[in-house]
């Protein structure tokens, strides 16, 4: 029989071998963010979507053990040809996307307040298409975050941006650029209050990557952005060799939260 001094070396040892990789490991593990953008025509269907969400889905994706949800609508642009309602989930695993819509068919509550949706009929749909893209958490930011806002929940606005590239390769260059380049650092140095930042490994407009800022009002928005191309971090990363043409096209949309949202 080994003696007590043997035993307790032997585990200081697999102690001493296993917590740098448990370390690694966790800072490793980034979160997986599903984008659900719902495509509407009218107020009616408008309506409808945002009383599922708000009544079943969310209600149930909670149950199911998701904490945070974010629901946002663009700021109000009456001549968009494209009416959308944006959800935003984020999954720990890529095995949680299929087995919360495993736990969303047995989920009895749900299926009861979601009915009138989930079971309309073809010649009355509450959308017009459902588009979802897939986004894997950058090194610098491994998990979303509900923003630190404090001005009235109205007055907030939410930038949605997609940076696409040229090539995957380039694609890869750019997301360098906010990891060890310093830009993630800079948007948490002047307060942008990101919600998170994503490569899309699943979508229309690929290869890209999206994030989300946020800020108390449009006000706010534009000082920030007015600060951040003026700081010095700036002009010297955008000005490196490396990270030359690496974005071919940006989009902004500009939204505010819900009220049910979570973020």
């Amino acid at each position: 029989m080994k003696r007590p001094a043997q035993l307790l070396c032997q585990l200081l040892s697999i102690l001493l071998f296993i917590s740098p990789l448990s370390i690694k490991a966790a800072k490793t593990s980034k979160e997986y963010f599903q984008i659900r953008i719902y495509h509407y025509q009218d107020a009616s269907q408008a309506d409808r979507i945002e009383s599922f969400l708000e009544h079943a889905y969310l209600p149930a994706v909670h149950r199911a053990g998701i904490r945070k949800v974010g629901v946002f609508k663009p700021i109000d642009n009456p001549e968009a040809s494209d009416h959308r309602i944006f959800v935003f989930i984020p999954f720990t695993t890529l095995d949680q996307i299929p087995q919360l819509e495993a736990k969303l068919k047995q989920d009895k509550a749900f299926q009861k307040e979601g009915r009138a949706y989930l079971e309309a009929p073809y010649n009355d749909p509450p959308y017009l298409r459902i588009e979802t893209i897939l986004l894997h958490a950058f090194d610098y930011m491994p998990e979303a975050r509900i923003p630190d806002l404090d001005s009235p929940p109205g007055e907030r606005i939410y930038e949605l941006r997609s940076y696409e590239s040229y090539t995957e390769q380039i694609l890869a260059n750019k997301i360098h650029m906010f990891n060890e380049g310093g830009e993630v650092s800079l948007f948490e140095k002047l307060e942008f209050n990101a919600v998170f930042y994503g490569e899309v490994i699943s979508g229309s407009r690929m290869p890209n990557l999206m994030y989300m800022t946020s800020f108390a009002d449009m006000e706010s928005r534009e000082e920030h952005w007015a600060a951040f191309g003026d700081h010095p971090d700036w002009k010297r990363i955008s000005s490196m060799e490396e990270y030359q043409d690496n974005v071919s096209k940006i989009d902004r949309i500009m939204l505010h939260h819900t009220a049910y949202s979570d973020f």
